[in-house]
This record gives C-alpha cells, structure tokens and sequence, in this order.
C-alpha cells in the first residue's frame, strides 16, 4: 500500500516536471559583447514593454542612467499615470558580463539588466532579463523609425520572445 502510494507520488512529481518544462519558455538573452557605459548613460525612452505591475498603466516613460565615479550608476525611471507624474530612483552595478548589470530599485534587492541588442552609434536597444517576463525597446527619441522598429521585433522574435505581448508606451 505504502509502495503503491509512493509510486503514485513519483509519478505525479514526474508529471508536472514534463509539464511545468514544456511549457517553459525558452528565449536568448544573451548580452551585447561590448558596451560603453560613458555612451550607454544619459536619457532613453521607453517605445514599448512587456506588461509588469511596477509599470502598468504609465505613459511617457523614460530612463535616465548617471555613470557615477565607481562604475556604479544610478537610475531615474519617470513616466505618467493618469496624468499624474511617478518616478523611481535605483542604482545599478555592472558585471563581469559586458551588457548585463544589476539594477536595484528596492534596497539590497537587485535584478537583471540586459542589453540584447544596442545600434553601433547608442540610439536604440532592445533590453531584456533573465526571464522571460521581461522586455523593453528604448530609444533617444521618442518616436522609432518603422524599419528600426521592425528590426529591433525581428530581432526579439528570433530569440523567442512573443512580441505580440508588447505594450507600445505612449510618449
């Protein structure tokens, strides 16, 4: 009895590992090579984003990354819900990985940064995390020229995101 109950337990573990992994979805978000973090620094809208509750609902977003004298940098995210304006401080600090750094915007907590794809003269990047969750087009202007766009889409869709989840950020 005590067997049988086991199995079945075994059986049903083994079950959810095959469905929980299946449905797992698997994307590249691997980093640019190189950045420079002097080029990366200053002010980048954001065009569009995958849905989190820290920004829902908030239109005319931008990001404002200060290299600090330490290599750390701090971070201003701005934005407007309801006509209301928000904004948010972190700091950010940089790893042994070019284009990934560490963002915090809740004391000792940090997360995933990563720059997937960034234009050779810093005017667009495609930035993601280490989940799947997460995704967002930034821009030195507010508005993206349509062939940039569809590259920058292309570009998400080749490494597995669903780009149909994007939220086009009113600026």
């Amino acid at each position: 009895m005590k067997t049988q109950i086991l199995n079945r337990a075994l059986m049903l573990m083994a079950l959810c590992l095959v469905a929980f992994g299946c449905n797992a979805q698997k994307i590249d978000n691997s980093t640019v090579k190189t950045i420079d973090l002097n080029r990366y620094a200053g002010e980048w809208y954001e065009i569009a984003r995958f849905d989190h509750r820290f920004e829902r609902d908030l239109d005319y977003c931008k990001a404002t990354y200060v290299l600090c004298c330490d290599n750390r940098i701090n971070v201003l995210n701005t934005g407007q819900k309801n006509g209301q304006f928000k904004s948010s401080s972190g700091k950010a600090k940089t790893t042994k990985e070019p284009g990934r750094l560490r963002v915090s915007f809740f004391g000792p907590f940090y997360s995933d940064y990563r720059v997937m794809m960034l234009d050779p003269d810093y005017q667009y990047a495609l930035v993601g995390s280490k989940s799947a969750k997460y995704l967002w087009i930034l821009s030195r202007t507010p508005k993206l020229d349509e062939n940039v766009k569809q590259a920058i889409l292309a570009e998400a869709t080749r490494r597995g995101y669903d780009v149909s989840k994007l939220i086009w950020v009113k600026q």
